[in-house]
């Protein structure tokens, strides 16, 4: 069986949370005898297919891009030429030209949609766009929710709940450096014992502000790793409200991430808004036995993380209960050591990258033909 994989971005552009799933499926269902090609866009792309851990990769040109939106004439007679040779075609939502690639350029295979997000931002582009959403989800032969929380609160998954699963995203720590002494020295060297951690890109629904207004509070040490576009504004508040306590590290490789998550108290997830599905930094400090901070949003971070079990939930946009979360997980040393117990069992039982791809296995046998029964998480 061959999976054709659809999504705006992928290696070695971007490597973000949509990035690494796509990654962990190509990768994992090769032992099950499918395999895959992704197919994405790229300012610069390559004049010929890239291979990474056994899948290839195919770009074509991006020409623009618009309210978050990348668009491509290109991409039409590649997607054309690719899904001809796939037995399954598998989507990453949300992107609106994908839906318009599929739309013009029939293939007739059946079609799996990974809804990673609804639409948030854009509303006004929404009402536009809804009418070719729905027609897009509605041909899908099954749309595939990363969390029992998402589906229970999107008003778009809600409308398709009869051929929706749940898989949740899972990670592989192979695919993750083992703590390297060296680096840990590193950092123990360069920053305070028992620092409290955000991992992520720097985007507005993080919540990094709130983050900054709890540490400002607190006088904890926080430990932002990451880049993105609020990267220079959030140096100028720090440096302008002289909040030594805040190290904004840029972003890192995996080798230093995975030295500061060995060496933190607990990762902090504060982002306030819905366009925060799933999380998969919150899988990362569960597959280091680290307690978490987030918030509830009715999305997949309380799936990962559990409230009073796996760590502390707040409510969003909430300086002073993040303070408070804060305090008291570094008040209180062994219910974080305990929470962060309770992180690894709950990533074992539930989040690893062999229990996703297994579901997703099922999924593309039973839709593409193949012999098998899904079995997926309800």
């Amino acid at each position: 069986m061959r999976v054709l994989h659809f999504f705006k971005t992928y290696w070695p552009d971007t490597f973000g949370g949509v990035e690494r799933t796509i990654h962990a499926l190509a990768k994992g269902c090769r032992s099950y005898g499918i395999e895959a090609d992704v197919l994405a866009l790229s300012p610069k792309p390559a004049p010929e297919y890239l291979e990474f851990d056994g899948h290839r990769i195919f770009q074509v040109k991006q020409d623009f891009e618009l309210a978050s939106t990348a668009f491509s004439h290109d991409v039409f007679g590649k997607f054309r030429e690719l899904s001809s040779r796939a037995d399954v075609v598998h989507f990453h939502f949300p992107w609106p030209f994908m839906d318009v690639v599929n739309l013009v350029t029939p293939h007739g295979k059946p079609v799996v949609v990974t809804y990673h997000s609804d639409i948030v931002k854009q509303k006004g582009l929404l009402r536009l766009y809804s009418p070719l959403m729905h027609h897009f989800l509605r041909g899908a032969d099954r749309v595939v929710a990363t969390s029992p929380n998402y589906l229970a609160s999107s008003a778009v998954l809600t409308r398709y709940r009869q051929k929706v699963d749940v898989i949740p995203l899972g990670l592989d720590e192979n695919d993750y450096p083992a703590p390297d002494p060296e680096r840990m020295s590193y950092w123990s060297n360069q920053l305070p014992e028992g620092f409290f951690m955000f991992v992520g890109v720097l985007r507005y629904y993080k919540g990094i502000r709130f983050l900054l207004d709890a540490a400002a509070k607190t006088n904890l040490a926080v430990v932002i790793v990451g880049g993105g576009g609020l990267e220079r504004e959030l140096r100028q508040r720090v440096e302008k409200e002289r909040l030594s306590n805040v190290y904004l590290l840029g972003a890192l490789p995996d080798q230093d991430k995975t030295a500061l998550l060995s060496l933190c108290r607990a990762l902090v997830f504060p982002s306030h808004l819905r366009s925060e599905a799933f999380g998969l930094s919150l899988v990362e400090a569960a597959m280091a036995g680290k307690p978490m901070i987030s918030c509830e949003i009715g999305t997949g971070t309380s799936f990962v993380n559990l409230g009073g079990v796996t760590g502390l939930t707040i409510p969003p946009a909430d300086p002073e209960k993040l303070a408070q979360a804060l305090q008291r997980l570094w008040s209180n040393r062994h219910e974080a050591e305990r929470f962060g117990q309770a992180a690894r069992a709950r990533y074992e039982a539930m989040f690893t990258a062999q229990r996703m791809v297994g579901a997703y296995v099922e999924l593309y046998r039973a839709i593409g033909g193949d012999q098998g029964t899904a079995n997926l998480v309800s």
